[in-house]
């Protein structure tokens, strides 16, 4: 049995619905997971997502900042808003779906992005990250009995050496150095996480999932980062057919820095 999970960094959810439009009307996944809705949960635009045919959303937002949604065509059950670091943040939600028998906890995470100076004793939304990523530690795949997971969301860290356009380059830059890498790293190892992009490709093939606004020509430049993820637990592993990364958004009008990716299971 077939299913798809889309995670997106919409980057404010209401200015580029025509965008969301596009791509659902196209693409069609079962799931929509996204992230930096910007929004408080009474204006989240849920109309035009049920109208096409997303009738289960749960929503954990906020006023001009974070936020994360889930919006989906299959049944969502026992909904759960974790705050982490204790802020009042909106940035992780979850719920559960069933899907070929199997019972399934799907995570939507929006992981602060650090600021631009990788130092936490100049700069506290670096260590808001660290902290955040070292209460992520603690969540494990295996963390529900007969329950799988899958994670999703923008994790603003490129772990690995070509999930960045130059490893060299961004060691000192926030999201590739080396404390955020090796802190990401361990989230996986320590929740017995699989990373999906890299089950199917190789880490020795560059993989990008954002482009800076701040480029004259990004496409030209392609200087991204694989900052948005999905990871499961190891035994959906066998189940994915592939992971699609639909680069062609992030020149759409008025388009958000980060793009669609969808992960395809047959159960």
């Amino acid at each position: 049995m077939a299913f798809s999970i889309t995670t997106w960094n919409i980057n404010s959810v209401r200015l580029r619905m025509p965008i969301v439009e596009q791509f659902v009307l196209k693409h069609r996944p079962d799931i929509l997971c996204l992230q930096e809705t910007k929004v408080p949960n009474d204006l989240f635009p849920a109309a035009p997502l049920r109208a096409m045919g997303y009738d289960h959303i749960v929503i954990h937002g906020q006023k001009g900042y974070h936020g994360v949604a889930i919006a989906s065509r299959l049944p969502l059950v026992e909904d759960h808003r974790q705050d982490y670091c204790g802020v009042g943040d909106a940035r992780h939600i979850s719920a559960i779906f069933e899907r070929g028998g199997r019972r399934i906890r799907l995570h939507n995470f929006y992981v602060p992005a650090g600021g631009d100076e990788p130092d936490r004793t100049i700069n506290p939304k670096f260590g808001h990250k660290l902290d955040f990523v070292e209460e992520m530690k603690r969540l494990k795949a295996a963390g529900e009995a007969n329950t799988s997971a899958i994670l999703v969301g923008d994790l603003n860290i490129a772990p690995l050496e070509n999930d960045v356009w130059s490893h060299k380059q961004l060691l000192k830059i926030v999201s590739h150095t080396p404390v955020e890498t090796e802190g990401l790293l361990e989230v996986m190892k320590r929740g017995g996480w699989l990373d999906l992009m890299r089950h199917k490709v190789p880490d020795t093939e560059k993989l990008y999932t954002w482009w800076s606004y701040r480029a004259k020509d990004w496409e030209a430049a392609d200087r991204g980062r694989r900052l948005d993820h999905i990871w499961s637990s190891p035994d959906l592993g066998p189940h994915l057919q592939r992971v699609d990364i639909f680069k062609e958004a992030r020149g759409w009008e008025r388009p958000s820095d980060h793009v669609p990716v969808t992960a395809h299971f047959d159960l």
